[in-house]
């Protein structure tokens, strides 16, 4: 259900863009598409995750220019200042606080080295960076179509792929209580 509810505003967006063909009008629809998100969620949960509050305030404020202004470049540059604020969270967590941020996220769940932390939140940064660059280039060298395809489908695969390669490097580091008994019967 919160994959569903997390996948709202876009899919509207999508919907409204193929059927019209008018980025700002789906742009228009995106903004309260985002805010009902954001009452949903709260009202499931009386809580609202911080990555949906960077989404919302970017979507009315990139958003709303789009519309005000008739341009679509703002809310195309959205995604890139969203992947960025993301990477300079990532970044900016190994000189806040102890832990680097991905650490603070997982680290409940898994048990890592202090330098594979370091390493995979660096994998993340690098991530986010180059999630920003790709659509920038994406905008600036595809049509208007191809840009709300692959801001759909394109950034979604991507992310997939990127987790998917994070959990395959992570079976090979994860320390587990087998591979320590083994290590200490050694």
């Amino acid at each position: 259900m919160k994959l569903l509810l997390d996948f709202f505003p876009i899919a509207i967006f999508f919907g409204v863009y193929h059927y019209t063909k008018d980025m700002i009008l789906a742009t228009a629809v995106l903004i309260p598409a985002t805010i009902l998100q954001v009452l949903i969620g709260w009202y499931k949960t009386r809580k609202i995750e911080k990555m949906h509050i960077i989404t919302l305030v970017l979507i009315i404020v990139m958003g709303g220019a789009t519309v005000l202004l008739q341009d679509k470049t703002f809310i195309q540059w959205k995604p890139t200042v969203v992947n960025w604020l993301f990477a300079a969270a990532f970044a900016g967590s190994y000189i806040i606080g102890k832990k680097p941020l991905i650490q603070r996220m997982m680290g409940a769940q898994i048990e890592l080295s202090q330098p594979l932390w370091n390493k995979l939140n660096a994998y993340w940064i690098a991530f986010f960076l180059l999630m920003g660059v790709v659509n920038i280039a994406v905008f600036t060298y595809y049509s208007e179509e191809a840009w709300v395809n692959f801001k759909l489908f394109g950034m979604l695969g991507l992310t997939l792929i990127f987790i998917v390669a994070q959990g395959i490097w992570l079976t090979r580091h994860i320390k587990t209580d087998s591979t320590e008994q083994s290590e200490r019967d050694v």
